[in-house]
């Protein structure tokens, strides 16, 4: 009878540990869950950013094969191709350098007396997403109105692109030698420094 009463005693002591081992246990894999739970939560708003927001404008633009045209005074110009690797357009608004007091961004156009003229561009360069804007003598550039020191070959400059949404892109380019770009600027006067007038690459020349 004894016998009998001790062997109830202890399944029933096996019973409750057995419980009591299982509630605790689903207590710490509960939380464990949570702890995971706000770990990744936390990973998350890291490495993707809170707002989700996509990448600046300045991040997704590079120049390739830039440079800028000697010039001894007055004006130079800058080339170049700006590639956009985004998944929108960007705008650049406007171009900073310590070799000029002054930039502009610049088009090349044919007025009505079939002449080609350079003048600032409204709204600034427009550079379609995963496309290349070219920069380049006869088309759109940026005009160092004036410069602060002479340019000379071997040189590089330093520019600063300022884009519609505020960020900003620095990169930097050789001075070279070329005797073309000799377009007239949109007031009518010949551009000063920009080459010489009698060997222009691109046929245009200055007027006297």
């Amino acid at each position: 009878m004894n016998n009998q009463l001790t062997i109830r005693q202890s399944k029933t002591q096996s019973k409750t540990m057995t419980a009591s081992t299982s509630t605790r246990l689903g207590a710490l894999l509960a939380a464990a869950a949570l702890a995971l739970a706000g770990c990744g939560t936390t990973v998350g708003a890291t490495d993707g950013g809170a707002d989700g927001s996509a990448s600046s404008a300045g991040q997704s633009v590079a120049i390739a094969d830039g440079w800028v045209k000697a010039a001894g005074s007055g004006m130079s110009a800058a080339f170049g191709g700006l590639t956009n690797s985004g998944s929108g357009d960007v705008t650049v608004v406007s171009a900073t350098t310590e070799a000029s007091s002054m930039l502009e961004l610049h088009e090349t156009v044919e007025n009505e007396a079939g002449e080609m003229i350079m003048r600032e561009i409204e709204g600034g360069f427009v550079i379609p997403a995963g496309d290349t804007l070219s920069l380049e003598p006869g088309g759109n550039h940026i005009m160092l109105m004036d410069l602060t020191d002479p340019l000379e070959a071997g040189e590089e400059v330093a520019f600063t692109l300022t884009f519609s949404d505020e960020s900003t892109y620095e990169f930097t380019v050789p001075v070279k030698d070329y005797s073309g770009a000799n377009e007239n600027y949109v007031g009518g006067d010949p551009e000063p420094e920009m080459g010489d007038a009698d060997a222009g690459a691109d046929g245009t020349g200055t007027e006297g």
